[in-house]
């Protein structure tokens, strides 16, 4: 198996579904749904404007009042018990084959290394596939601890990530930075790799996942977070990884064109621990990008900002100051599908 037998696609790719895994009272959300469910409902109400949803759920009866008013075609149900809402890390990762058909991959889910409950979670990629859901395309079980967070690319072989997240000891033990490089040129194609040392936010549970800091907009240009008050915690690790990413090269050997997105406002729990607001956390669709917004100031530049970045796409903020409660946001709850990879006919 060569580095060139797979291609890692970009999110910007056409895609067929975005999978959603659904709060319940047996998760960490219990204690405010109410708050929580219109905030996936926004989200949900703008995917199904461009593409298709899979919306994964313990009772799904249960909560398909809430999706009522949306079009049921671009709605499509699968019953299955969950541990949490994070399908971004526990959902599989698509590559295209030399031929460009689709390849699931099925990576262990650990709860971030070992921090949260994950066996359902981890095994739920499986039974989709076992049910048909993505078709006839083969599934794969590559043996590593590896979340879907902790992953970016320019579709062109580059890999955008932290050593924090990858080298997590509680993940792959066995595995030095060489050889973690070897088995994502194996699984993933990737040939580039552009490993940040520093970043993080306060609140974060992923060990610096890396759609949290600095994201790819297009081949050329990577958004990323910058801070700009020497008084905040993360100025110092923030200004290292911003000098970090000015010394990264394209293929061509050019600089990235380097995007900096505001600093909201810090965001604090009741206990007073503060929560890991960042607007890095966009996800792009087909046609369109959504930006978590939080209520905070800096929320309109945000959006402009990501606005000029994607100029052939409709840029829409959603209020998601609920979700960064459980410490993830907009991207976090979501699993973009390749096209040619979701079989919407098997489902409800």
């Amino acid at each position: 198996m060569s580095s060139a037998a797979y291609r890692f696609p970009a999110e910007w790719e056409p895609q067929s579904v975005v999978q959603f895994t659904l709060p319940h009272p047996n998760t960490d959300w219990a204690e405010m749904l109410d708050e929580l469910m219109p905030c996936f409902v926004a989200i949900i109400e703008q995917v199904v404007r461009f593409q298709a949803v899979l919306l994964v759920h313990p009772e799904p009866a249960s909560v398909r009042s809430y999706f009522a008013h949306l079009p049921p075609d671009r709605l499509h149900w699968f019953a299955s018990p969950t541990n949490d809402t994070w399908a971004r890390d526990h959902g599989g990762i698509t590559v295209l084959q030399a031929d460009g058909s689709p390849l699931l991959l099925d990576f262990q889910f650990n709860g971030w290394g070992l921090k949260f409950p994950a066996d359902q979670d981890n095994q739920l990629t499986a039974r989709l596939h076992q049910a048909g859901v993505f078709g006839d395309i083969t599934h794969v079980f590559p043996g590593l601890v590896l979340e879907g967070g902790a992953l970016e690319t320019d579709g062109q072989g580059t890999l955008l990530s932290t050593t924090e997240c990858l080298l997590s000891p509680n993940r792959n033990p066995h595995l030095s930075l060489s050889a973690t490089e070897t088995a994502l040129r194996k699984w993933l194609g990737i040939d580039r790799f552009l490993w940040l040392h520093h970043g993080y936010l306060a609140g974060d549970d992923t060990d610096s996942h890396i759609d949290t800091l600095a994201r790819f907009c297009d081949p050329e240009t990577i958004a990323y977070v910058r801070c700009d008050d020497p008084l905040d915690e993360h100025y110092h690790a923030l200004r290292l990884m911003e000098q970090e990413l000015e010394t990264f090269r394209q293929g061509n050997g050019r600089p990235y064109r380097l995007v900096a997105l505001p600093w909201p406002e810090a965001c604090y729990a009741a206990d007073g621990h503060r929560l890991p607001a960042t607007y890095a956390n966009f996800l792009i669709l087909n046609g369109a990008v959504l930006v978590p917004t939080y209520g905070v100031a800096q929320d309109e530049a945000a959006v402009a900002i990501l606005a000029d970045c994607f100029p052939d796409r409709e840029v829409i903020g959603i209020h998601c100051r609920a979700l960064i409660e459980q410490h993830g946001s907009l991207h976090c709850l979501t699993m973009q599908y390749p096209q040619g990879v979701f079989a919407g006919s098997k489902l409800e």
